[in-house]
């Protein structure tokens, strides 16, 4: 029964992670792929022409490329906690653009965003809680072999390498891309999570409170 919950368990943060990331990395190859001809979920993909009005076409095309990153970290699942992290900060910097500027319906949309983020983040307490020095009780698996690692970040740069070859032909790029994607799954495939732990988290409660183990 532990294992089935535990199992559900995986799926359900899986699915979140997975859905979150497939939202920001669509909205920012959306931006910046030929003609913005990448079907993106979320927008607006005009975002880097009118920031350049005011010089800052530059500060889009960076958001772009942040958002591709953090969402490829969540849809390929190995560093699913590293990009819940990262996606923490801009979504609240998108959600307090939407509020200031008083656009209609979208910051619910970003909160419900948000509290999925949040609920990726807590279920990682007890890793959350070691790296900020509190007592936990946190022991990472056996660590995979570098080489997965290394294959994640050619899956990335295959996605990136996209962007720029959609210039060219946008058949060629949608296959990279995909293939980039297909390489950032089978490492968490092959190699699971960098860091997972090897017991079922414990509650914050329980997690600031447990002894620290021994090395």
């Amino acid at each position: 029964m532990a294992g089935r919950n535990m199992n559900y368990k995986t799926f359900t943060l899986n699915g979140v992670s997975v859905f979150l990331g497939l939202i920001f990395f669509t909205a920012g190859m959306a931006k910046i792929f030929y003609e913005h001809r990448f079907p993106g979920l979320i927008g607006p993909v005009w975002l880097e022409e009118k920031l350049a009005e005011f010089g800052l076409g530059l500060f889009a095309r960076f958001i772009a490329y942040s958002q591709i990153v953090v969402g490829f970290m969540l849809l390929t699942l190995r560093y699913r906690t590293l990009g819940g992290i990262a996606l923490l900060p801009m979504l609240l910097n998108i959600l307090l653009v939407t509020i200031s500027q008083n656009w209609k319906g979208t910051p619910y949309v970003l909160a419900l965003f948000l509290l999925l983020n949040l609920v990726l983040l807590a279920a990682e307490a007890p890793k959350l809680l070691h790296l900020l020095g509190f007592r936990a009780n946190y022991s990472p698996s056996v660590h995979a072999p570098i080489r997965y690692g290394l294959l994640w970040l050619t899956g990335l740069s295959l996605v990136l390498g996209s962007i720029p070859l959609s210039f060219l032909s946008l058949t060629a790029a949608y296959v990279l891309c995909a293939a980039g994607i297909a390489v950032g799954l089978y490492t968490y495939w092959r190699g699971g999570r960098a860091g997972k732990q090897e017991e079922a988290p414990l509650s914050i409660p329980e997690a600031m409170t447990a002894p620290r183990q021994k090395a």
